[in-house]
């Protein structure tokens, strides 16, 4: 993918001031970063956001070695400038305040009250810029039981019911609640808190000329993010069964084992079941009572895969790819990470970008799935070193030239 920087991005009017860390709220930043918005990143001198020591892995250098930089925080940073201030500091709560009164939203995932003890709470800052949003991603929210208490992501998902649904069925082989491989819960929250934020911002744009505040919890996205499954709860009240790979709702609807790996395939109506059964060779059970509807296939899964199953492991998986590519049918291969980005469809949609750092000539990341044709998404600078941006952007605030920066850095404020 070509890297351009001569179109404004566009969200490049705005200016984020982020003192989040680790995930959820980096998350949220660094999509506000990609669509062009200029992001102020926040870290404690001499530590940094915790993220950076989340690892195996990290970034290997151009000589194969292994750098300081996690990969885990590399995945939510760039296009971001970092300042490093000790917001504990009363000067440091200065540099904050200055700042604040020049940006259009901050963005912060403290526990409940922490900033109000320095005057950085959404009351005192919006009295300074009353244009300002505000948004805090906090584990429980501003209220409840629960507000004051902390939070990763496996626990939102445990207490969110996602483990509940995820994972082989009681009895089966490896069955019982499993956690998502990926930090589910946080990435909701994120996606949850740049909608939010867009949102606010067009309010105060359109409409008041006043920004707000936003309240976003990690739980309350996680059980937003259950949205049909929880529907299905909430008008029947029956719990939502643990399928593994099978779907509740459709049949044949799983993964299947091949010769060579593994396909998923989705028979989503009645069309593509007839597909289906004559691309297998097997249209005798399109006159199967037992198979006659989707509800019947649901009822007879297990007899419907005794007659499935030795099939599909009687062929590579590509051929059945083909196969049912040819017919119609929804069908694809179970890729490890290597065949992602060896995927023909994955390096046509350019979804690996390569950046330059200080530590590797051209860093691989991931590209922003978001296409715009105007102003596209841009890959302006890669996740920045603790503290790389703190002389230019302080010089831009009055009061704070070069020796009074000193100063701040020998006190440790900076």
């Amino acid at each position: 993918m070509q890297i351009s920087t001569l179109r404004p991005g566009a969200l490049s009017h705005l200016r984020v001031l982020d003192l989040s860390r680790v995930f959820a709220g980096p998350w949220a930043g660094q999509m506000l970063a990609d669509l062009g918005a200029e992001v102020i990143k926040v870290e404690r001198p001499g530590e940094g956001d915790d993220s950076r020591r989340l690892g195996p892995p990290f970034l290997r250098d151009d000589a194969g070695q292994p750098t300081r930089d996690s990969g885990f925080y590399l995945s939510a940073n760039r296009n971001k400038k970092s300042v490093s201030v000790d917001i504990s500091q009363s000067e440091g709560q200065s540099i904050i305040r200055a700042l604040a009164q020049s940006c259009d939203v901050l963005i912060e995932n403290y526990k409940v009250d922490d900033l109000a003890r320095y005057g950085l709470d959404y009351a005192s800052l919006s009295v300074l810029n009353p244009r300002l949003v505000y948004c805090s991603i906090t584990g429980f929210g501003q209220t409840g039981p629960y507000r004051k208490k902390p939070g990763y992501d496996s626990i939102f998902q445990g207490m969110g019911g996602l483990m509940a649904i995820t994972g082989h069925a009681d009895g089966e082989p490896g069955g019982g609640h499993q956690k998502v491989g990926l930090i589910v819960s946080d990435l909701m929250a994120g996606m949850y808190a740049s909608v939010a934020i867009l949102a606010a911002l067009e309010h105060r744009d359109a409409v008041s000329g006043e920004g707000q505040y936003i309240d976003l919890a990690l739980l309350d996205s996680q059980v937003a993010a259950l949205s049909h499954s929880a529907m299905g709860y909430l008008v029947s009240g029956d719990p939502v069964p643990r399928c593994g790979t099978k779907s509740p709702t459709a049949a044949p609807s799983q993964m299947y084992l091949c010769k060579d790996g593994a396909v998923m395939l989705v028979v989503g109506n009645k069309a593509q079941w007839e597909k289906f059964a004559t691309a297998m060779g097997r249209i005798d059970m399109l006159g199967d009572p037992r198979f006659a509807t989707n509800q019947d296939r649901i009822c007879h899964r297990n007899e419907l895969n005794a007659i499935l199953e030795p099939i599909f492991l009687s062929r590579p998986k590509q051929h059945w790819i083909d196969a049912l590519a040819e017919a119609g049918v929804p069908c694809g291969p179970v890729n490890e990470l290597h065949e992602v980005f060896a995927d023909p469809q994955v390096r046509e949609r350019e979804m690996v970008v390569h950046m330059q750092h200080p530590r590797r000539d051209a860093m691989p990341m991931l590209a922003n799935p978001i296409r715009l044709s105007r102003t596209p998404v841009q890959y302006r600078m890669p996740p920045p070193d603790l503290g790389q941006h703190t002389d230019e952007v302080l010089a831009q605030l009055p009061g704070y030239d070069a020796a009074r920066r000193r100063q701040l850095r020998d006190d440790g404020v900076i």
